[in-house]
């Protein structure tokens, strides 16, 4: 975001802005945890950014689009805890910028279940 003043540009870099949405994500009832995946961990080591597991954030000066990969606890309603992942994420981004989030895009990639594996196929389908 840049923003003329009387004194200056104010500009809020985007690694501010994903982390903001990761911790919205993360504070994010049903969210087990963020996605980060290889391509992902390769750009941190090669380029030396901070980038920050499972957030991509494009920064303009008013606006901002940010996607999100997540893995979801098992058992909860995947749009429900969606759609309030976007809400939560829009909201802290905005409240703490001032940009205008223009879209919260979420990929699931996971579900993490409670226990170390998965229930049994039996347990799941209820299988006599």
């Amino acid at each position: 975001m840049a923003e003329r003043i009387e004194k200056g540009i104010v500009k809020i870099a985007d690694d501010v802005v994903a982390v903001i949405a990761a911790i919205a994500a993360a504070e994010t009832d049903g969210v087990a945890s963020m996605s980060g995946g290889i391509v992902e961990g390769f750009a941190r080591r090669v380029s030396g950014k901070n980038v920050h597991k499972g957030v991509h954030v494009e920064v303009g000066e008013v606006e901002a689009a940010i996607d999100l990969r997540v893995i979801l606890h098992y058992g909860v309603k995947i749009d429900e805890v969606c759609k309030q992942l976007q809400f939560q994420v829009k909201d802290a981004v905005e409240t703490m910028t001032g940009l205008k989030v223009i879209e919260v895009n979420v990929k699931v990639e996971g579900v993490e279940f409670k226990d170390a594996k998965p229930p049994a196929v039996e347990e799941v389908y209820k299988i006599r």
